[in-house]
């Protein structure tokens, strides 16, 4: 799905301020993910349990209220190559 694709699905339910696709930065595709942000809660509930498990494009879509992040340890970065 594009980002406009998104905006136009999420805005069946109210105003959608932000839409952002999570791109892999190796490969500059899609992972797949994105986040849609919504200034009424209400609105973004409405979505959230209308849109949730539906499909779309052929793909089951899982729709939830993002979590904020938490302060877990980073993964080790790779020792660097000697050679």
């Amino acid at each position: 799905m594009t980002s406009d694709e998104l905006q136009q699905l999420f805005a069946q339910f109210g105003q959608v301020d932000k839409v952002d696709i999570i791109i892999d930065r190796e490969t500059g595709k899609s992972k797949g993910f994105g986040f849609i942000e919504m200034p009424v809660s209400s609105e973004a509930e409405a979505a959230i349990k209308s849109l949730h498990g539906t499909e779309t494009g052929g793909r089951t879509l899982t729709v939830n209220q993002a979590k904020p992040k938490t302060d877990a340890p980073r993964r080790p970065s790779r020792p660097p190559r000697h050679g």
